[in-house]
């Protein structure tokens, strides 16, 4: 069984784990033709209505998409059978990460900051340049939340392990 929200709305979709073309969503039985146009748009009929169907994004490890479906865009989160009993369970955060700092992998020169305390940033943004190795890292957030503090200076040297910046 699935769990996916779409925009405002709740689906409970349970596949045919033969046939997944077949199924159930919301207790309602469902029968699609898919036909591939490529490697992200597919031709998707479903009793009378014939839709253009295409994927813009797609994360398997958060279990998230964003889809057109005749041009008109969705934002997907899905969750499997894990999810929902973990959720169940009151343990679905656990699993998220809780990251507190980051510190320098490895003996390095500070080569530039990207941000400043206060800043909002995402999982992946940017946060500082270390040189190391004659070669330039740029080290990148674990996580999304707000910049607490930066303990390092540009041209800075820095020790493995040594704290550089923390989150709030």
């Amino acid at each position: 069984m699935l769990k996916i929200q779409s925009n405002d709305k709740t689906y409970t979709v349970e596949p045919n784990a033969h046939n997944p073309s077949e199924g159930k969503v919301n207790d309602q039985e469902y029968s699609l033709d898919v036909v591939r146009q490529d490697s992200n748009r597919f031709n998707v009929r479903y009793g009378d209505g014939s839709y253009e169907v295409e994927i813009h994004e797609f994360n398997k490890t958060d279990k998230t998409a964003v889809i057109n479906v005749n041009g008109i865009s969705h934002t997907l989160s899905m969750q499997d059978d894990i999810d929902i009993l973990l959720d169940k369970m009151g343990l679905s955060d656990a699993l998220v990460q809780k990251v507190g700092e980051v510190k320098a992998p490895m003996p390095g020169l500070v080569l530039d900051i990207r941000v400043s305390i206060g800043d909002e940033i995402e999982e992946g943004d940017p946060l500082l340049v270390l040189e190391a190795m004659k070669m330039e890292n740029v080290l990148k957030s674990p996580t999304a939340g707000k910049i607490k503090g930066i303990s390092v200076e540009k041209g800075q040297a820095v020790e493995k392990n040594q704290i550089l910046i923390s989150f709030e």
